[in-house]
């Protein structure tokens, strides 16, 4: 990722010992200039989005990396289920077994497996496709606490940037599956649904596992923001909610997404994969 960052700012600068005094004399980035490019942070410098100041110019190197890096990584992936849900559920919980045991069923679909990396419903998930032979991706975040990738990971990819991650699993998923979990977990919930709502992308599978834990901010919804006139109808129904593993496979398959030229077309389905390596 640093490599790739070096050879852009040689494009733009030139002989960098005379030019770039962030150069060392063997033409390498100083430990200083790497640091304002994204290597690791000390705690008291770990809010990113205050430091966007005098090092606006420098960190949009560490952005594009980023970017390249999951478009170059990725784009060999094929049809993809994202699973999400909470890095705190420990093995052995009911959410942890649902998410082990729908990655391995998305496998034998044919889809690769995509979490966020971490360790709960994400390991959970990974660790099931993972068993089942398919492509278990992980796309990492670095945090102030570090998150640490779980084992189970076939394709890793690490972000420092969380708004470049969102991005590789919104281009590269066929459908958003979300068990319980917290702020992050419903961070990425209400990020897809509202690019699909506002029609910056097509719309996708977002399915809601477990009625019960969701009925609290579905009836919230159902009964306060949409007769305020806030949502309408139709953005209750961007999203489905399922509690078994068929259920949520069927509407994965089953869902309808529109196509340029088109009104809609089906999802084509994924074809059985030999192998659950990426090369």
């Amino acid at each position: 990722m640093f490599v790739l960052a070096d050879r852009l700012l040689n494009l733009y600068s030139g002989d960098m010992t005379i030019l770039n005094p962030h150069r060392e004399s063997n033409g390498s980035l100083s430990r200083d200039m790497l640091d304002k490019m994204g290597h690791p942070i000390a705690p008291d410098q770990q809010f990113l989005i205050n430091d966007f100041t005098t090092q606006d110019t420098w960190r949009v190197f560490r952005i594009m990396s980023e970017f390249v890096e999951g478009f170059e990584t990725l784009r060999k992936v094929g049809p993809a289920v994202s699973i999400f849900g909470s890095a705190r559920t420990t093995p052995g919980d009911p959410d942890y077994v649902m998410a082990q045991k729908l990655a391995h069923r998305c496998v034998e679909c044919g889809y690769a497996v995509i979490t966020g990396g971490g360790p709960g419903i994400m390991e959970a998930a990974n660790r099931g496709a993972s068993e089942a032979g398919g492509i278990s991706v992980g796309l990492n975040i670095e945090l102030p606490f570090e998150q640490k990738p779980n084992s189970h990971i076939g394709t890793l990819v690490s972000f420092r940037y969380f708004f470049c991650r969102k991005v590789m699993f919104v281009k590269y998923s066929s459908a958003f599956v979300i068990l319980p979990g917290g702020f992050g977990t419903l961070d990425e919930l209400f990020e897809s649904i509202t690019l699909i709502q506002t029609k910056k992308i097509k719309p996708f599978p977002v399915i809601l596992v477990d009625r019960r834990y969701w009925d609290g901010l579905l009836r919230w919804l159902r009964e306060d923001v949409l007769p305020s006139g806030k949502i309408s109808l139709a953005d209750m129904e961007i999203f489905k909610t399922a509690d078994s593993i068929d259920d949520i496979v069927k509407l994965i398959l089953e869902t309808r997404i529109p196509e340029s030229g088109a009104d809609s077309t089906e999802i084509a389905l994924p074809r059985r994969r030999k192998s659950g390596k990426l090369r």
